[in-house]
């Protein structure tokens, strides 16, 4: 088969300026029957190993570094001899969950990561986190768009380092530029399409959230 999209879900905690919420988080596996990319190894080393199989894991990709996206990273690291890849500006944040263990390399934007015959291009889409990156299949007709747009609206901005201003222009600049059909696999809840969000730009900038 070729190149494909697949999805868990993992369960545990978002912990940040002293509170902890319980989160679910989605997991998206991108590959063929041979090999794999990961997006957001969270909570469950064990379940997203398992999801991957046998296929050759090629990369961990973290689209930032709050602890609910990367808690379980180093771990699947080890099982599977896969490199995390962050970009550097949330390495701050990574820090504060793995004081420990640095990531293996970083992401840039504009960067291509190849997989089952695909490329994924990383776009730096800060305001949820400094080192925010989103990953632009066109192959797929996918966007991962980590926590920097779900369906309804941008990422948080309330808590340290983050910041809605930047938010909203990544949004605009880098992602509602893309085709509208682009689907949207998002890091928490239901997936969205450009075309679905691009319409309440506006209404989220009135609203400022």
């Amino acid at each position: 088969m070729g190149a494909r999209i697949e999805h868990l879900v993992t369960s545990g905690t978002f912990s940040l300026d002293g509170g902890t919420w319980d989160v679910d988080n989605n997991v998206w596996i991108v590959g063929d029957d041979t090999e794999a990319i990961v997006i957001d190894a969270a909570h469950d080393a064990e379940a997203i190993a398992q999801a991957v199989g046998g296929r050759t894991l090629r990369a961990i990709v973290c689209t930032h570094a709050h602890n609910d996206h990367i808690d379980a990273a180093p771990d699947l690291a080890a099982r599977t001899g896969a490199p995390v890849l962050l970009h550097p500006d949330d390495l701050p944040l990574w820090k504060q969950t793995h004081p420990d263990r640095a990531p293996d390399a970083e992401l840039t934007d504009g960067q291509g990561l190849t997989v089952a015959g695909i490329e994924l291009t990383v776009l730096h889409t800060p305001g949820h986190a400094p080192g925010a990156v989103c990953l632009y299949a066109p192959a797929l007709t996918a966007l991962f768009s980590g926590d920097t747009l779900f369906a309804g609206g941008p990422g948080a901005t309330g808590r340290s380092y983050s910041h809605f201003p930047t938010i909203i222009e990544s949004i605009r600049d880098r992602l509602l530029t893309l085709p509208g059909d682009t689907v949207v696999h998002t890091g928490h809840g239901e997936t969205t399409s450009i075309a679905a969000e691009a319409p309440h730009l506006q209404e989220w900038i009135d609203r400022g959230f």
